[in-house]
């Protein structure tokens, strides 16, 4: 009882009412948000994969297509990021501004870093390869799955530097500590989905079914 009434107490203090479950009603819908996200990039998984298995004549060599090593940087670099925004929550909860912006920052660097990657890979398969979005059904697959995803990396970004331009306004402080795990929650969703995606467009590829 005296747990319960603590946990209320901390929401109180954080400016949020728990739902019945104890879960801030601002997290709840995060989850509830991420949970939809993840079977509209089911279905667009399963849809390359479906190509992977029966790929029509005429689909393109994808092991000379695909650079796994600038693609394992560009992994690396977002899963990096995800623990600056970790960092960045646990600074914002101790009241750290200093340490939250370079934290921040250095997400969203990391972020930007991602896309610069991608567009040059992007770049790359159309200008060398002609593998555009009609080109083939591969090219339709991986730039519809690889496109939104990179839509979502915009997001995140745009959502992030929101926080820090307002860590400036002198209204921030522990208690926006919520709504920084939310978008933390967000970020960390949009890597994990990269792994699947990494695994399944990218490292498949080079093995043999």
């Amino acid at each position: 009882m005296s747990q319960a009434v603590a946990t209320h107490d901390t929401h109180e203090e954080h400016g949020e009412h728990p739902t019945c479950t104890g879960i801030p009603n601002k997290k709840m819908f995060m989850w509830a948000f991420l949970a939809s996200d993840c079977m509209f990039f089911g279905c667009l998984i399963a849809t390359h994969m479906v190509y992977r298995i029966s790929p029509p004549p005429g689909s393109p060599d994808l092991q000379g297509i695909l650079d796994i090593e600038i693609v394992s940087i560009s992994t690396f670099l977002l899963l990096m990021s995800s623990l600056m925004m970790a960092l960045s929550v646990h600074a914002i909860g101790k009241n750290n501004l200093k340490s939250f912006r370079r934290c921040i920052l250095a997400t969203v660097g990391m972020g930007m870093g991602f896309l610069l990657i991608q567009s040059y890979e992007w770049y790359h398969f159309v200008h060398e390869y002609d593998l555009t979005l009609t080109s083939s059904l591969f090219g339709s697959t991986f730039y519809t799955l690889t496109g939104t995803h990179k839509i979502h990396v915009i997001i995140g970004i745009i959502w992030l530097m929101t926080y820090y331009f307002y860590s400036f306004s002198g209204k921030m402080d522990h208690k926006s500590e919520l709504d920084v795990e939310v978008a933390g929650l967000y970020w960390h969703f949009v890597d994990i989905v990269w792994i699947v995606i990494f695994t399944v467009v990218f490292l498949l590829e080079f093995v043999d079914m």
